[in-house]
């Protein structure tokens, strides 16, 4: 039993070694990814066109012997093409099902704002139940299942917003910024030939579950479960927190599935660094990609610019750690 974090990090660190050969810079953005894979959780990714959101979620399912799909989402998409639907047999006159795209172990979907109400909804039962429904059968997806969505920040037009339902089942939303000036050299000699850069597939399904079993177990001390609950209570209540100047910024604070998914993801930030317990700054590290998208601000927070992301930096900065 000794053996197997040892095992967990030589899989983990071959597929990062993967990963780097095609993809330069972006550490914060593979490593949320990563910790979504460890933990079971969907990410969100936010940031403008061409930062290597989706040359990365490729890359990274290429480096594990699963299944991918990718759905380009737009407006005039239907439930079916995601999750599949009845066609008629002829020669047998019965129907039979076929399996759309979200029937694979990780799905992108790229540009995922763009999908109308109905194509949310089935894409809502898939990422929670992790199960879809066809003609009044019930299919389970095969685990590990992840949705990776991409959405651009800058462009609205033909984009249709998210339900809050849907965007709280996203364990991340991950905001990826611009290369270096360094990084980006780097970029410009590796693509020069045009040539694909080869990828290896280093890790198993089982190899994933098995590390998911062992971040499950990491020590997390009743102090930082304290510190997790006052994180995600002083969303709610700031006043309580002494936060009173958020109150009017504030509409709706982080769900119970935000606490949730700040422990889950600071076992994994530990165990991505070697450690088998958890410390204060995993937790402070990954707080504001599981908060931003769960503390919806006001009119007035919107009149006066300010951002979620410094709302969730005020109650990081208020909220005394252990």
């Amino acid at each position: 039993m000794k053996a197997q974090p040892e095992v967990d990090q030589k899989v983990i660190g071959a597929v990062l070694a993967q990963v780097a050969r095609r993809v330069v810079g972006q550490d914060a953005m593979v490593e949320r990814l990563l910790i979504s894979i460890l933990t079971g959780g969907h990410v969100l990714l936010e940031g403008v066109p061409g930062l290597a959101k989706t040359l990365t979620v490729r890359t990274l399912a290429e480096t594990i012997h699963t299944t991918f799909s990718r759905i380009q989402f737009t407006p005039d998409l239907l439930p079916a093409d995601v999750v599949g639907t009845q066609v008629f047999d002829q020669s047998t006159s019965r129907f039979t099902v076929k399996k759309g795209p979200i029937f694979a172990n990780i799905v992108l979907a790229d540009e995922i704002n763009r999908a109308p109400a109905k194509v949310q909804a089935a894409l809502l039962e898939a990422m929670q139940e992790k199960q879809v429904t066809i003609g009044g059968t019930t299919f389970h997806l095969d685990e590990p299942f992840l949705v990776l969505a991409t959405q651009n920040p800058i462009e609205q037009e033909g984009t249709y917003p998210l339900p809050e339902a849907q965007v709280d089942r996203f364990m991340l939303k991950v905001r990826v910024d611009y290369p270096s000036r360094d990084e980006e050299k780097e970029i410009m000699r590796r693509m020069a030939g045009g040539e694909a850069i080869p990828v290896d597939a280093v890790a198993s399904p089982a190899a994933i579950l098995a590390a998911r079993h062992h971040i499950a177990g990491l020590f997390l001390d009743p102090r930082l479960v304290d510190y997790i609950v006052d994180l995600v209570h002083a969303t709610r209540a700031p006043a309580d927190a002494k936060l009173a100047d958020l109150v009017p910024l504030i509409e709706f604070g982080a769900s119970p599935r935000a606490t949730i998914a700040l422990a889950q993801a600071s076992r994994a930030h530990a165990f991505l660094r070697g450690r088998d317990f958890v410390s204060p700054d995993d937790v402070k590290a990954i707080a504001p990609d599981v908060l931003r998208h769960r503390v919806l601000l006001t009119y007035e927070a919107e009149a006066e610019s300010v951002t979620s992301d410094q709302v969730v930096a005020r109650v990081l900065d208020a909220v005394p750690s252990p």
